[in-house]
């Protein structure tokens, strides 16, 4: 059974940094697509960003494009997800997830972490 474990999340002002990081479980780390996503009360879950199984391809949602960076560790079993120059409008639960296929598409995601809670002060 594969779990995704997020953490990192919290308040922070706006024009602040946040690390999330996800730990995932299982031995098959490395054959997964990893990306996180995040949802506002209210609002559907939308895509945030993605990398691929070897770690040298990454997607951005444009709007956190140049803020945030998502990054992998396979020997650590770990993502993370650099967030800089936060805005309120970053608040939201994120979330992290593993799957099969390089995707911007939630549906196409096999696995999901609990979530996060980020929220962004003005």
């Amino acid at each position: 059974q594969v779990q995704l474990v997020e953490s990192g999340g919290g308040l922070v002002q706006a024009g602040g940094s946040l690390r999330l990081s996800c730990a995932v479980s299982g031995r098959a780390f490395s054959t997964y697509a990893l990306g996180w996503f995040r949802q506002a009360p209210g609002k559907e879950r939308d895509f945030v960003a993605v990398i691929n199984r070897s770690g040298d391809t990454t997607s951005y949602a444009d709007s956190v494009k140049g803020r945030f960076t998502i990054s992998r560790d396979n020997a650590k079993n770990t993502v993370y997800l650099q967030m800089n120059s936060l805005k309120p409008e970053d608040t939201a639960v994120y979330y992290c997830a593993a799957g099969y296929e390089y995707s911007w598409y939630h549906p196409h995601y096999n696995y999901w972490g609990q979530g996060t809670q980020v929220t962004v002060s003005s």
